[in-house]
């Protein structure tokens, strides 16, 4: 069999301090063919410096795209739009993944043509120095897998769109871009991620998958997820991110129909005109019965 072309995705800005570990673990992938896309976001350290030395040392395509910066949704998207592979597979510039990561992740494309995206657990790295609230979140979202009521290993998307748990904290039941594998031509079917959400658009963008695609869950660990204070997710956590106001909205845009009942009413009644009027209604209706 012919293998399929697997594009690593790289989104870059100011990572040199973790890129080279992140860009290793790409190149010593027991899959092969992969070629490597870089999306550098106007970096003003060593990001590329690292990276086009490590270039010179290996067989394995990488290229490098400048990005002017508009955004991290913007320079994944720019990623995407740069790859030349039938597959996807995000490394996050502080992230590193296993060597067989890919030759798990893909497995699960070879059995079932209708599947779109494939997931699996994820390590931490951990670079707090005594941090309680870091061991709260590592605990609350370490395994995300549980968190979904009936995650199978192989399902279609919209079975876990129909979850009673879909809206319930964590919100993100997948996992970071690092822990996914994606057919490139999804993004032909369901769009490319929403550049105007900064914390939730990846799982937004795992959701609207489910709609049209099916889903396979590889229970491994095969990459991990560094926290650290630079993050974006630890910095966006120091604003009040309008993704959470907006995120439900978008669900109920993207992927109403495929909803449990109790989600869809309460969905229609929060977002739909007629369906905010009809709450009205039963709001003083009850008023005046009492």
């Amino acid at each position: 069999m012919i293998k399929p072309l697997v594009t690593i995705c790289i989104p870059t800005y100011n990572g040199e301090k973790y890129i080279l570990d992140a860009l290793n673990s790409a190149l010593e992938q027991t899959y092969r063919p992969i070629e490597i896309v870089v999306s550098d976001d106007n970096s003003k350290d060593n990001t590329l410096k690292i990276i086009k030395n490590r270039c010179a040392n290996t067989d394995i395509n990488i290229s490098i795209y400048s990005h002017h910066p508009q955004g991290i949704g913007e320079n994944w998207n720019n990623c995407i739009n740069n790859a030349n592979g039938e597959y996807i597979k995000f490394l996050f510039q502080d992230d590193v993944i296993e060597p067989n990561c890919i030759d798990e992740l893909i497995k699960p494309f070879f059995e079932n043509k209708s599947l779109g995206l494939s997931f699996c657990k994820r390590n931490f790295i951990v670079e707090y120095r005594d941090n309680e609230k870091t061991n709260e979140w590592i605990n609350q979202y370490q395994n995300l897998h549980l968190h979904w009521t009936n995650l199978k290993q192989h399902q279609k998307g919209t079975q876990l769109l129909k979850d009673i748990k879909l809206l319930d904290l964590p919100r993100n039941k997948v996992g970071e871009p690092t822990a996914v594998l994606l057919k490139k031509s999804v993004f032909e079917k369901v769009g490319m991620f929403n550049t105007d959400l900064k914390q939730s658009l990846d799982y937004e963008f795992w959701y609207r998958v489910f709609t049209k695609f099916d889903v396979s869950f590889v229970d491994k660990c095969l990459v991990s997820f560094r926290l650290h204070p630079e993050q974006a997710t630890s910095v966006n956590s120091k604003s009040v991110i309008a993704d959470y106001d907006e995120y439900p909205k978008l669900i109920y845009k993207n992927c109403f129909w495929f909803l449990n009942n109790r989600l869809k009413k309460e969905l229609f009644l929060k977002y739909n005109s007629f369906g905010k009027q009809l709450k009205n209604v039963i709001r003083l209706c009850k008023k005046y019965i009492r």
